[in-house]
């Protein structure tokens, strides 16, 4: 009897040794899960709010340097009594520009009446995640009869094209470039898949035929949180106002008020 008691005796302490190693390694990994759980609430809320604030500074410091590179041309005055030039000879074309310069500045009130955004030849990271729209660089110019197509971020990194979806058949759309403002006024949207490339061709998703209209397509990520598709919208010109005449009326206080901040 006294033997079994005395191994009984040894057991128990090895049963709570064992216990005792389960739960430290149990409580280890319950703070590993924790502690990565709070590094990814820290990554989420840096991808969608820092890197927000970030490109957001870097976009208004371009935008500042584009109406500084103006000088002193018009605008803000009243609306022309003409007008404006929708004759395709008297369209201005912008020339290509160098990858990461900015040469426009764009407008969409249904984005906001603070919606100003630059737009900045290229479509790499270096210019998507710092610079808001980027320019697909085999595409066309503001003015030229064919596609000026765009890339932007639809959540991070300035999330300059998060309302992408709420745009309405009318609504109109501007680009200031130096030479004055392009009028585009929304027509559809298309869901595609990321391997369409064809939405860029001059006749956006029919390649190789020739192109009448002047264009422009929005390209974005799709849905808002994921990028397993790609959400396109199509614009087409519809008038031009040169710089001299001022922005359209429906922008005008808008641009003024940036032009101001810029001074």
């Amino acid at each position: 009897m006294a033997v079994a008691r005395r191994d009984r005796s040894r057991r128990a302490p090895a049963r709570r040794r064992r216990r005792s190693l389960l739960e430290m390694a149990a409580q280890v990994i319950g703070e590993l899960l924790i502690t990565a759980g709070v590094i990814l609430l820290l990554f989420v809320a840096w991808q969608l709010w820092w890197t927000n604030v970030q490109s957001n500074a870097k976009q208004d410091q371009a935008v500042e340097e584009f109406f500084a590179d103006l000088g002193e041309a018009p605008v803000a005055d009243d609306p022309v009594d003409e007008p404006p030039t929708s004759s395709p000879d008297q369209v201005p074309v912008l020339e290509a520009k160098a990858a990461g310069e900015t040469f426009a500045v764009i407008y969409i009130p249904r984005f906001g009446d603070s919606y100003t955004r630059p737009v900045t030849s290229g479509v790499t990271t270096a210019v998507l995640d710092n610079l808001g729209l980027g320019h697909y660089p085999e595409t066309g110019m503001p003015g030229a009869v064919g596609n000026f197509a765009l890339a932007g971020h639809r959540q991070t990194n300035g999330a300059v094209l998060d309302n992408i979806h709420t745009l309405v058949p009318g609504d109109r759309i501007y680009v200031q470039t130096q030479d004055g403002y392009y009028s585009y006024v929304y027509r559809n949207t298309q869901i595609v898949l990321p391997d369409r490339t064809d939405v860029l061709a001059p006749v956006p998703t029919q390649p190789g035929v020739e192109p009448e209209e002047r264009i422009l397509t929005l390209t974005s990520c799709n849905p808002r949180f994921g990028a397993q598709e790609r959400i396109i919208a199509y614009a087409v010109m519809e008038s031009f106002q040169s710089l001299e005449d001022g922005p359209p009326e429906e922008i005008a206080a808008q641009v003024a008020e940036v032009a101001e901040g810029a001074a």
